[in-house]
Order: C-alpha cells, then sequence, then structure tokens
C-alpha cells in the first residue's frame, strides 16, 4: 500500500480489535513502530502478536495515555464504546470523555497529528441517511447513546483542533473484510440459529467500506487530513445492502434466509427491547434496538468525495476482492 512514508513512532488505540489490528498490520508493514493501548491482558497479547509494544491502560486513564504517546509522531485513535444500547454515561465516559482524554494526552506529549475513528450514526436520528457528505449538520435528537457520546466526541476533537492540535476526524460506514471479529460472526451466528430476517426487504442502499481502505483512508488522513476536518470514506458506489449481506454469508458457505420483518415492527421491537434491558440491567448482547434498525433496515448511503479530493484516497480493495479474500479465508484450514 503507497500511501505516505513511514511516520517512525505511532500510537494506536483499540488496537487489538478488528480495525486497530489491521492498522497495526500496516504500520509494522510500512516499518513504523507501533505503540498500542492494552485494557486487559488479551489486548496486551493480541496488540503483541501484531507486532506493537503493549502500554497497558484505558482511554479513561490519563496518566497512561500521556506515557504511551510519548515520542510519537501520529495517534490514531480507534477504541470506542460499541453497544446497540446502554446507559449514556457509560457510553460518554468512553466515547466522550475518553476522546477527550486522548486529545489532552496527545497535546502533553506533543503529538504532531491525531486521527480520530468516528462513524456515520453520528447523524442518525431515525430516518434514512440518503448520500450524506461532510456538510450533513448533526441531528436534534442523536437516536441511542452510541450516536450521541460519538457525536459528542466528534466536537471534541474540533474544539482541540480549534486550539491548536492538528487533529481530523475519518467516518468509514460498514467496516467488513478479512478479519471481523463482529459483524459477519454475528451475521452468521443468526443464520445458524435461525433468528436471521431482513428489516424491511433489504432492498435498499447500503454505503460500505473494507477495512483495508478504511486503514488506506486512515494513513493518508494523518499524512494530509486538515485540522478540524472531517473525512467520509467507502467502497465507492452503494450497493444494494441485501445483495452485500448475501455475498458476505456465501463466503461462510451459508444461503441468506428469505425471512422478512418490516421496518416498523423492527423499530418498535427494538424500542420495547431497549426498555426491557434498561429496566432489568441486563448485560447480554441484545438482540435488536431502534438504532440497529436504523442502520441497517434503511437506506444509509455517504459521499466519499472530499477524501478522494484532498487525501488522495481511492478505496484500492473493490468488493470482489475482499469477497475472494473472505471465501479464501474461511475455506482454509484451521491452524
Amino acid at each position: 500500500m503507497l500511501v505516505s512514508p513511514p511516520l517512525a513512532r505511532v500510537f494506536v488505540t483499540g488496537g487489538s480489535g478488528f480495525l486497530g489490528g489491521a492498522l497495526i498490520a500496516a504500520l509494522r508493514a510500512r516499518g513504523d513502530e507501533v505503540i498500542a493501548l492494552a485494557r486487559s491482558e488479551a489486548a496486551l497479547r493480541a496488540v503483541e502478536q501484531r507486532g506493537a509494544t503493549a502500554v497497558r491502560g484505558d482511554v479513561v486513564e490519563l496518566d497512561a495515555l500521556v506515557q504511551g504517546m510519548q515520542g510519537c509522531g501520529v495517534v490514531h485513535h480507534c477504541a470506542g464504546w460499541v453497544k446497540p444500547v446502554g446507559r449514556l454515561a457509560e457510553a460518554r465516559a468512553v466515547n466522550a470523555q475518553g476522546t477527550q482524554n486522548v486529545l489532552d494526552a496527545a497535546r502533553r506529549a506533543g503529538v504532531a497529528r491525531l486521527v480520530h475513528v468516528s462513524t456515520e450514526a453520528v447523524l442518525m436520528d431515525g430516518g434514512p441517511l440518503v448520500r450524506v457528505d461532510e456538510t450533513a449538520p448533526y441531528p436534534r435528537r442523536p437516536l441511542g447513546a452510541y450516536a450521541i457520546s460519538k457525536g459528542e466526541a466528534e466536537r471534541n476533537v474540533r474544539r482541540a483542533a480549534a486550539e491548536g492540535l492538528h487533529a481530523c476526524i475519518v467516518r468509514p460506514r460498514a467496516i467488513w473484510g478479512r478479519g471481523d471479529t463482529v459483524a459477519l460472526p454475528r451475521l452468521v451466528a443468526a443464520v445458524r440459529a435461525g433468528t436471521f430476517a431482513w428489516i424491511g426487504g433489504g432492498e435498499h442502499l447500503t454505503s460500505t467500506c473494507h477495512v483495508d481502505n478504511v486503514v488506506e483512508g486512515m494513513l493518508l488522513a494523518a499524512e494530509r487530513g486538515g485540522p478540524g476536518e472531517t473525512y467520509f470514506l467507502s467502497d465507492g458506489a452503494p450497493v444494494v445492502f441485501k445483495r452485500w449481506v448475501s455475498d458476505l454469508l456465501a463466503t461462510q458457505g451459508l444461503d441468506a434466509p428469505d425471512r422478512t420483518l418490516p421496518y416498523s415492527a423492527a423499530a418498535a421491537i427494538g424500542w420495547v427491547l431497549e426498555q426491557l434491558w434498561t429496566l432489568f440491567g441486563r448485560r447480554g448482547e441484545l438482540p435488536l434496538s431502534r438504532a440497529v434498525a436504523a442502520l441497517i433496515g434503511q437506506e444509509c448511503t455517504v459521499v466519499d468525495d472530499k477524501a478522494r479530493r484532498e487525501l488522495g484516497y481511492r478505496a484500492h480493495v473493490g468488493m470482489a476482492e475482499g469477497m475472494a479474500e473472505l471465501r479464501a479465508a474461511a475455506q482454509a484450514p484451521s491452524p
């Protein structure tokens, strides 16, 4: 991947996750030294296996962040609270205050550049998102703790940029690809359990972004992104959601079921489940929420022209190539 010259020493949060792991691999491949935050022993082992030096700590721990960023030229902030439902205070502690801690630590450590990974969900209010770009305003009532707290995190980044930190934001939509530990495993589990259903029929359009394309955009943003600027990232032209998910499942040897749940019913079920999970303090995985229904049950398309124009972003991994890679990985013998 010819994106930018090595940056020597880079700090990464969320390095044990799907995106963070792919980022570490790309940074190490081009010769960078990578320091990665690890909040648990499992996370520590994961980032070290990917070639990074681990620093124990969490985004809620400012001192650990400052220590880890010493001597780093760039910070990539990938960590975040990502749950279909939960207490707003919990989401804010990680996404909003955690991001503020990362920004404060970067200033204390003298970091030159920072890239914050956000989401199109900051624009979500329950309606469809149709070819939105970076000029789209924040909604008056964001839907759910994730959207609220990630929107607040973006505002923190912009405020830090206005105060002199060279920080920018990338918003990838629907990250997918080899190594996915979240979306694809959940789809596979739902099909095998017989609980899978299309919301609203699945014939709406969606934007997507292969994990390697997200990494491409992040590396370019670190080199060329403007302070306080936001960049949507995608694979290019939108695709039909049902076709895309069906192709993903096919790489795992599965056929997508035909069952459909009307969007209005899905949103209503999501609301009821949210109330029950909150009322009884449930900690397990929520089967459905209003936010999830909104993001996958209706059009969600973004325009990445700004990233292509200002960063030189190209989305070098195409849909066919990414699907072929997933199929090969699924067919490879277990180690």
